[in-house]
Parts: C-alpha cells; sequence; structure tokens
C-alpha cells in the first residue's frame, strides 16, 4: 500500500509471532512489546538528518555526524502506546514525550478524547506518533488531529499491527503521514478487533479485560 513500510526484519517478525501467541504470559507479552518497539524505532527513524560537528577523540580532531534539528517528539496513543514508548525511549532517551489520551467506544467504535500533553515547538520536530494497533483508524486518526492543531507539520504513524481499513481510513484523513507497521494483517471483524492480530493490546500488557 501507498504511503505504508512494512518492517520485516526477522527479528521483528519472529518477536511478533510469539506475542501473537494467546499463551505468551502477561509479563512476556509486555517484555517482547518493549523490545521489538526498540527495533521499530531503529527502523522508522533510518533517515533521519545528520550535521558534522567537530569533536576530539583520543587520537585526533574530526568532523563526525551528529543529529540536526530539535529533538524528536514520541507521541503515546494512551494507554498502549506507552508500551511501544518505553522501548524507544531506550534507544532515544533524549526525546521528548507527548500522551494522547485517546479511548474506542466500544459501542459506536468512534474515537473519545480525554487528554492531551504536548512539548513546545511541534511545527519544529519530527513527532512520530506510537500506538500497537491501526484498527478502523479513528483514534490514530484523532490524535494526529489534535497534534496538527497543536502546530505539528511532520508526523509519522508506527504500529505493531494495520488492518487494511484502518490504513484506509487514516490516509483519507491524513495523507501526509507515512505509517510504519510490523504487519498488514488480513481484516476487521464485526467488533472492529484486527484478525488474526494478537488481541487487544493493552488488556494483554496490563493483565486487564
Amino acid at each position: 500500500m501507498d504511503g505504508v513500510t512494512v518492517i520485516n526484519h526477522p527479528l521483528v517478525q519472529h518477536k511478533l509471532t510469539i506475542m501473537r501467541k494467546k499463551e505468551t504470559s502477561t509479563a512476556g507479552f509486555r517484555r517482547l512489546l518493549r523490545e521489538i518497539s526498540t527495533l521499530l524505532c531503529y527502523e522508522v527513524t533510518r533517515d533521519l538528518e545528520l550535521t558534522m560537528e567537530t569533536i576530539e577523540t583520543p587520537m585526533q580532531t574530526i568532523q563526525a555526524p551528529v543529529l540536526e534539528g530539535k529533538k524528536l517528539v514520541f507521541a503515546s496513543i494512551l494507554r498502549a502506546g506507552n508500551g511501544l514508548l518505553e522501548g524507544m525511549l531506550e534507544l532515544v532517551p533524549s526525546a521528548r514525550v507527548s500522551h494522547v489520551g485517546v479511548y474506542r467506544d466500544h459501542e459506536t467504535l468512534e474515537a473519545v478524547e480525554y487528554y492531551f500533553k504536548a512539548p513546545e515547538s511541534l511545527s519544529e520536530r519530527l513527532v512520530i506518533v506510537v500506538d500497537p494497533m491501526l484498527a478502523t483508524g479513528n483514534s490514530s486518526i484523532a490524535a494526529i488531529d489534535k497534534l496538527k492543531e497543536r502546530g505539528a507539520v511532520n508526523l509519522r504513524f508506527l504500529c505493531l499491527l494495520a488492518a487494511p481499513e484502518g490504513i484506509r481510513n487514516f490516509h483519507e484523513v491524513h495523507p501526509d503521514v507515512p505509517i510504519f507497521t510490523a504487519s498488514i494483517d488480513s481484516h476487521l471483524n464485526e467488533n472492529g478487533y484486527i484478525v488474526p492480530g494478537l488481541g487487544d493490546a493493552g488488556d494483554r500488557m496490563y493483565g486487564t479485560k
């Protein structure tokens, strides 16, 4: 699909398979989510711009590459997004963090916003929005709507799994935001869950129902 990058690194695919298994424990699921998020973060930041800086090694003075521009923002869609956030911050500990509280009404499948907090100067930063699942797309669309209202112009969306229906809905509203995912699954069921999927990521991560 246009505008979608599937991250098919063998380690990503292996860990995702274990996460899909219904017998994987809460502790195991949480650990794997943290591990896979670090690998996904590596891929979604692959093309960050660099500039050269003069440094001194123990041997000599050289020109060496460093990241250019203001620090990244990782925007977590609560609550399940925090599972991806933890691993990404291990790789980029200096990143700023935004939290977007959005939940899906299980009757209407529409997104309901309840919390928003973001750093300043979003217009000058790359904002990577994270949520394990892109199902109907309603929550991610609402989160990105809010971030754009606050000035964000350079955004990417990162998830573990995406459904074709969610991708279509998402790109109808935000065609300028590329999607990075570990898998495009088959479809959504009548309850708006991804099939074959891995269940509710938030419930599996926190041991709730």
